[in-house]
């Protein structure tokens, strides 16, 4: 299947380079998509960068769309804009924004522009698995976000994503967890999907980094339920393999979909 894979905050394409390794050894055609704004270093907008998710979209045969933090609305908004042209969504660490709200608007803005802020906003369950290593590498790579795409409008056009299936990853927080902040109403934009699970990894923030492989593994597992449509799971866990146990994540993360 072609998997478009789409990094969240100030991460370039480049980030999934392991993951995009394991699923093309498992027989899929994966697309780090290049984000205008990242990846180029220019002064793009959030419709700089929905155009380029689309421009990838219609490209593909039938894509799974993968967010990760912050893009898990960016892939929502490619469900809005293409959802007969998509086989689903995958949200990593993170939810779609609801609409007229501001698409990241997390952290200050100085000089045009929305830095890394450093560990300390992530200290706890985001992080615990990043070594020194891995910290540096994300520092490293970590390009400051144009305020034009971190305090954009979301606006979505079409209801028909609702039919979208989508599947939320649960890194940091548990697959009970978020059911919880659904049920609550903290989720208003999966609150009428028709097709939703939520599957455990056992990670931080950025399993792409610590746990590329079973990541891989996730995303390719879900292809398979994708093709009809994803079940719709309100239970806790939905891991296909099971591997997975919410006691593992006993804390939430402040404000998930940060990064």
């Amino acid at each position: 299947m072609d998997i478009i894979l789409i990094a969240g905050l100030w991460l370039p394409s480049s980030i999934w380079g392991d993951v995009a390794a394991e699923l093309s050894r498992l027989g899929h055609r994966p697309v780090s998509l290049a984000l205008p704004g990242v990846d180029d270093g220019s002064a793009a907008t959030l419709e700089d960068q929905l155009a380029a998710a689309l421009a990838a979209v219609d490209c593909a045969d039938r894509p799974l769309v993968v967010g990760h933090s912050a893009a898990c609305t960016l892939a929502w908004l490619v469900a809005d804009r293409r959802p007969s042209d998509i086989a689903g969504v995958v949200m990593i660490g993170g939810f779609p924004a609801a609409d007229s709200t501001a698409y990241a608007d997390f952290f200050p803005v100085i000089d045009g522009e929305m830095a890394f802020p450093g560990w300390d906003p992530f200290e706890g369950p985001d992080s615990d698995d990043l070594d020194d290593d891995a910290r540096r590498h994300i520092e490293s790579v970590a390009v400051p976000v144009p305020s034009s795409v971190s305090t954009a409008t979301v606006r979505y056009l079409d209801d028909r994503r609702a039919n979208v299936p989508v599947v939320v990853v649960c890194p940091e927080f548990s697959p009970d967890q978020a059911n919880a902040w659904l049920d609550e109403g903290g989720i208003p934009e999966l609150a009428s999907a028709a097709h939703l699970a939520f599957v455990d990894i056992d990670s931080g923030h950025w399993p792409m980094v610590t746990r590329p492989i079973e990541l891989a593994r996730i995303l390719d597992e879900w292809t398979r339920s994708m093709r009809p449509a994803a079940e719709k799971h309100r239970g806790g866990d939905t891991d296909p393999d099971d591997d997975n146990d919410d006691d593992d994540h006993d804390h939430g993360p402040a404000a998930p979909g940060v990064g």
